[in-house]
């Protein structure tokens, strides 16, 4: 795949709502999105060692390169517009720290913010951003 393809949990509101974010901010229209819940997911992670069924982080697959957690998060916001690529200066934080903030949010990010029994379902507009 040509274009950043980021893998989210499709039935986490925070998650829902982050993907929202970024398809908000991407003017170059440059991510695909797909559930980690998806049948692409559960075909394409495991090439990169990734278990579809851990749902407690974000994945960026970027030029055959896996990122996770915060480092898929910084890169993602390094590509939007804006401010947010700003945030992309935390890389230079070590990422064992990094992500232990990332792992405190995903931790409780269904208590915090909730979760659906099913997956989002993009608009008819963006059907095209996202990979079943």
């Amino acid at each position: 795949m040509a274009q950043p393809l980021i893998f989210f949990d499709g039935i986490c509101n925070l998650c829902n709502a982050s993907v929202q974010f970024v398809i908000e901010h991407d003017m170059k229209n440059q991510f695909h999105f797909t559930a980690l819940q998806g049948d692409y997911a559960k075909e394409i992670l495991p090439k990169f060692n990734a278990d579809p069924k851990q749902l407690n982080t974000i994945l960026l697959l970027e030029e055959d390169k896996l990122y996770t957690k915060s480092s898929a998060a910084l890169r993602i916001a390094k590509k939007l517009n804006g401010l947010i690529p700003v945030l992309s200066v935390f890389l230079i934080v070590p990422k064992f720290i990094r992500d232990w903030f990332y792992d405190i949010i995903a931790k409780n990010r269904y208590r915090w913010w909730g979760k659906e029994e099913s997956c989002w379902l993009p608009t008819p507009e963006l059907k095209s951003k996202f990979i079943a």
